[in-house]
């Protein structure tokens, strides 16, 4: 099946080069994805564009981090503002009101289309997202309506993942009806429970990244073809997937053609771009 005419991937990795990576993450190359040593190689813009555009990506979406100003991230946002916008992740939710200024300023500064976190990827996966820890950044991400999005089912690399189980969030949109929440990287083994969830919360998405398509759960795409037309997200989570072939096999999914679009396109445009699009955030309250 050809390339769709449009879609966005939002989330690909073009920082892996900038800094030799952590244990974990060569642990999760070798043993989880089985890639080579390339997956960590620096980036040319000029070849990310080139498959971009080979497989109808408008725009993609790169990882940065708060506290990193100069990385490949930042640089090819300043480059092609029309082609990559970020999402911000590193944030300290132990130290609330600095890391919050952070991503204030972070915000103001650059084109970011969500925050991020990973419960399992700090404190030890002690802190499940329905954990107070996190109810400052909830509460400032409903201010600036900056959606967020949270690492759910089990992680890649051998470390707890228990905090990723998406039940987590289900006291999360009980309280915080007006937070923008997505699941990223799947929900791989609660898909059962992250559709459940997605059914009762109209605020509450997922976002197929770092997963191959052809292993998508035939429950999660019958929720698609039916009632959550609106609710899934494609990101390929490149280089660990490639944008070439997770577009490809989303072309050949099961899917309608609306349903596809949207998945591909359309409900990435609503949730991320429409926002940034739209004007500049609102001001901050209280600093």
């Amino acid at each position: 099946m050809s390339s769709p005419q449009r879609a966005h991937d939002c989330l690909i990795n073009v920082h892996f080069g900038d800094k030799e990576q952590p244990d974990w993450m060569r642990r999760v190359k070798n043993e989880y994805f089985r890639r080579d040593d390339s997956v960590f190689g620096p980036w040319d813009m000029a070849k990310v564009l080139d498959e971009m555009d080979a497989n109808g990506v408008r725009r993609a979406i790169v990882t940065g981090n708060v506290r990193d100003r100069d990385s490949s991230s930042i640089r090819f946002v300043e480059a092609r503002p029309d082609r990559f916008s970020l999402t911000v992740g590193g944030l300290d939710l132990l130290r609330p009101m600095p890391s919050l200024k952070l991503l204030q300023s972070f915000i103001a500064d650059y084109p970011v289309a969500y925050a991020s976190v990973g419960p399992a990827f700090w404190g030890d996966g002690a802190y499940p997202p329905d954990h107070a820890v996190y109810y400052p950044l909830y509460t400032k991400c409903c201010e600036l309506d900056l959606p967020l999005c949270l690492n759910t089912g089990l992680p890649g690399p051998p470390i707890a993942g228990e905090a990723q189980n998406p039940i987590h969030l289900d006291r999360v949109c009980v309280r915080f009806p007006e937070l923008r929440l997505c699941m990223i990287h799947g929900a791989d083994p609660w898909w059962d429970t992250a559709v459940r969830l997605m059914l009762k919360y109209p605020n509450l998405h997922l976002m197929t990244s770092a997963w191959a398509p052809k292993y998508l759960p035939e429950s999660l795409l019958h929720y698609m073809r039916t009632r959550g037309g609106g609710k899934i997200i494609f990101g390929s989570d490149a280089p660990v997937l490639s944008i070439t072939r997770t577009i490809g096999e989303a072309m050949r999914l099961d899917l309608p053609d609306d349903v596809r679009d949207n998945y591909l396109y359309g409900n990435a445009q609503r949730f991320f771009f429409d926002r940034l699009e739209s004007g500049p955030l609102p001001p901050a309250i209280g600093y």
